[in-house]
């Protein structure tokens, strides 16, 4: 799983080299945000049923045609599939915060989401909603500090443009 840490060490012993002062400075910058990076993994665990129905509710609220027949939600199946979905990801941006890196976004989440959604015709903007609406409802300090929550806002912007 990709992290600052293991990135930083493949890039240097790719190079057959030690890591830099640069590199170690990034590793550093990234182990001083580990404690606002787990609170803000804490406060997603915590409440991660009510982040999922809010966001899925969300979607469907701004795109309500997507209950109409021959739609991605035309059947309670077909919903809960896509609350799903949004439960996946935010456990996935629940990981790169634990870890400190997008590795398991990228491994496991958007790795050829793009093709998938094109492919099942999902639409992606309703996902981007979702995730917009999760990031712009997140009120400091009363779900989290300052710091946990620039680094879960920044996981949901990583996730976003992925998906756009």
């Amino acid at each position: 799983m990709k992290s600052v840490i293991t990135t930083t060490i493949s890039a240097a012993d790719a190079a057959g080299r030690y890591p830099s002062t640069s590199d170690l400075q990034s590793v550093q910058g990234n182990i001083q945000r580990a404690a606002a990076r787990l609170e803000a993994a804490e406060a997603i665990s915590s409440n991660h049923e009510a982040v999922v129905k809010e966001a899925g509710d969300a979607c469907f609220s701004k795109y309500g045609y997507l209950k109409n027949p021959g739609e991605a939600g035309d059947s309670q199946e077909k919903i809960n599939k896509c609350y799903r979905d949004i439960d996946h990801y935010m456990r996935l941006i629940n990981y790169s915060l634990v870890v400190g890196g997008t590795g398991p976004l990228d491994e496991w989440g958007i790795a050829g989401a793009r093709e998938v959604y094109k492919t099942l015709n999902l639409p992606s903007a309703a996902y981007v909603a979702s995730f917009t609406f999760t990031r712009d409802r997140l009120c400091i300090p009363r779900d989290m500090g300052v710091q946990a929550g620039v680094e879960f806002c920044t996981a949901l912007d990583y996730l976003i443009n992925s998906l756009t």
